[in-house]
């Protein structure tokens, strides 16, 4: 069941971004106020505001979390033209705040000629980077040769995308078969203009990135994208956010022994969904993968999620105010709703007692040394309609037996 929890964020003006970090026990905002807000989750779940601070002379689009081996450490960006670092240390023991924690700026990047849209550190095992992009339509990836001094930062890629750069994500994958790879989205309004979204590829004999595929498909503004944690698949799952929200799967395609150009792929649309009815501003996955979330003017928060067929649904629709809502297909979509029920449905269901698109026949306990046993499907793979219970077919005789009447047998003589 979810809970929706008001927190009075006390910004001056809009909320742009918000981003918890590694272990989702810290919560960043950033605001229109110019303002970075740094949240904590008590052990109660209350969240209570740990820092506040001016850290542009603009409107600040984004702010994100480095990984927790770097330390505490958050980059912002804004429109007025940077993107900033900042780390959290706790006072020496002659200061003012001893035992106290504070953020001080580590460096301001200033390469920019216009509003920095994306800020994102890239994945941990490529060490302390971090990739910007702006409206200029160019993507720097600055590099921290030493990670115990984020005062040094060095300017190592310069991309031009050619079109004005909304937002940018890493592909997580750590895997030597998949060399480091980020996607860049565009906010362009020309929709005569396809291609708004790129994948960019690091080239070891170079050492540069190159563009490796364009998403022609996508001709409308985008808002945010998002590389799926990849958890060994040899295919890449890409999210889209722009008028609808659009999955997408790039699978790669085998590479002759003597190319050395990008990595070419096979781009297939595996979801498209337009259920907000308006612009969609934010995607954003579970850190398996399964689960995708959604944002769009409409409001609501919508989850999806893909059966064992890979067939994209909405599994809930969170409200703000945490009302329960009513889809126009007329489905429960409040995420409380669908959990209630789930547990004895499928139970149900197991037991062949509903009747449902996935329907599975009554199920023995599982006996010593069977490994299947547990591989039932998960409670949300089972669609459950209003129908009689269905009884249980009456079970033949085993084969060895006739299923003919036993004749008596003859009576011995002289008895």
């Amino acid at each position: 069941m979810f809970v929706a929890r008001s927190i009075a964020a006390d910004h001056k003006d809009l909320i742009h971004d918000v981003s918890y970090d590694f272990h989702g026990r810290r919560m960043a905002t950033c605001s229109s106020d110019q303002s970075v807000k740094v949240w904590d989750k008590s052990e109660n779940g209350e969240w209570h505001c740990t820092a506040s601070w001016k850290t542009h002379s603009g409107s600040v689009w984004r702010v994100t979390w480095a990984h927790p081996e770097f330390g505490q450490v958050l980059a912002s960006c804004s429109f007025d033209r940077t993107a900033a670092v900042w780390e959290e240390i706790v006072g020496e023991s002659n200061d003012k705040q001893r035992g106290l924690s504070h953020w001080i700026k580590r460096t301001t990047l200033v390469d920019s000629r216009t509003s920095v849209t994306d800020v994102k550190f890239a994945p941990k095992h490529m060490g302390l980077m971090l990739t910007t992009c702006s409206a200029d339509g160019v993507v720097r990836i600055y590099e921290a040769p030493d990670v115990m001094n984020l005062s040094q930062w060095s300017l190592q890629h310069e991309i031009s995308c050619k079109l004005s750069c909304s937002c940018i994500s890493w592909n997580p994958s750590s895997s030597r078969a998949h060399p480091p790879m980020f996607a860049v989205g565009s906010d362009d309004s020309n929709v005569t203009y396809g291609g708004k979204v790129q994948i960019y590829e690091y080239n070891e004999n170079t050492r540069k990135y190159a563009k490796a595929e364009t998403l022609m498909t996508v001709t409308d503004a985008v808002h945010d994208i998002a590389f799926a944690p990849n958890l060994g698949r040899s295919f890449h799952v890409l999210a889209i956010a722009t008028k609808d929200v659009r999955i997408f799967k790039l699978v790669p395609m085998r590479k002759e022994s003597t190319s050395t150009g990008p990595t070419k792929f096979e781009v297939q649309i595996v979801a498209q969904f337009d259920n907000h009815n308006s612009q969609v501003w934010r995607v954003s996955w579970n850190i398996t993968s399964t689960l995708l979330a959604s944002s769009g003017d409409d409001g609501c928060v919508r989850l999806w999620k893909a059966n064992y067929m890979d067939n994209w649904k909405c599994t809930g629709i969170l409200k703000g105010d945490g009302s329960p809502l009513t889809g126009s297909s007329g489905q429960p979509s409040a995420m409380s709703t669908v959990l209630g029920s789930s547990v004895q449905s499928s139970q149900n269901a197991l037991n062949g007692m509903s009747a449902g698109r996935y329907f599975f026949p009554p199920l023995d306990p599982p006996r010593a040394g069977i490994v299947y046993g547990h591989l039932l499907p998960p409670s949300s793979l089972i669609e459950h309609c209003d129908t009689e219970p269905i009884q249980p077919q009456q079970q033949p005789l085993p084969h060895r037996l006739s299923s003919r009447a036993l004749l008596p047998l003859p009576e011995a003589e002289g008895q």
